[in-house]
């Protein structure tokens, strides 16, 4: 079982990046994980649909194929700390890859929504998408706590 975060852009703010690295190497030592941060679009003179198209797109071809397709999105559900780490306990026993997607700005296309096995809320606000990908890996990170019994979880 891999975990592979697949993210539009990378975080643009030094503190903000540094916070997820931070996290993405706590949740590595519980998960196998690795990132792909793919190109933003260029939205000038294209339109919101087109630019969500061409990043939809890319990121679809960074995911292992076969996976468990996790879109983060304001539509999707929501889970509770130990919901979300029973979820990747499951996919661990079945020996099934995880993917998540992060879109950009615009959000992720209707095509990369479709693929998506389960839509998951980061939070019932829009995020920018340098924050939902930080609470992403803290969730990851957290689900491993609980996934060992460890204390971070109270």
């Amino acid at each position: 079982m891999r975990v592979v975060i697949a993210s539009v852009g990378k975080p643009r703010d030094r503190h903000l990046a540094a916070a997820i690295g931070e996290y993405e190497t706590r949740a590595a030592r519980y998960w196998p994980l690795s990132v792909a941060e793919v190109r933003e679009a260029s939205g000038r003179g294209v339109s919101a649909d087109a630019t969500r198209e061409r990043e939809g797109e890319r990121l679809l071809e960074r995911l292992p194929p076969g996976c468990l397709l996790i879109a983060c999105d304001e539509r999707g559900e929501r889970l509770t700390s130990a919901a979300f780490a029973n979820l990747l306990i499951t996919a661990r026993e079945g020996a099934q890859d995880v993917g998540f997607v992060v879109g950009g700005a615009y959000g992720l296309s209707d095509p990369v929504r479709a693929a998506a096995t389960r839509m998951l809320q980061i939070a019932p606000w829009t995020l920018p998408h340098e924050l939902a990908r930080l609470v992403l890996a803290e969730q990851l990170y957290r689900a491993g706590t609980i996934s060992r019994g460890e204390p971070y979880h109270k």
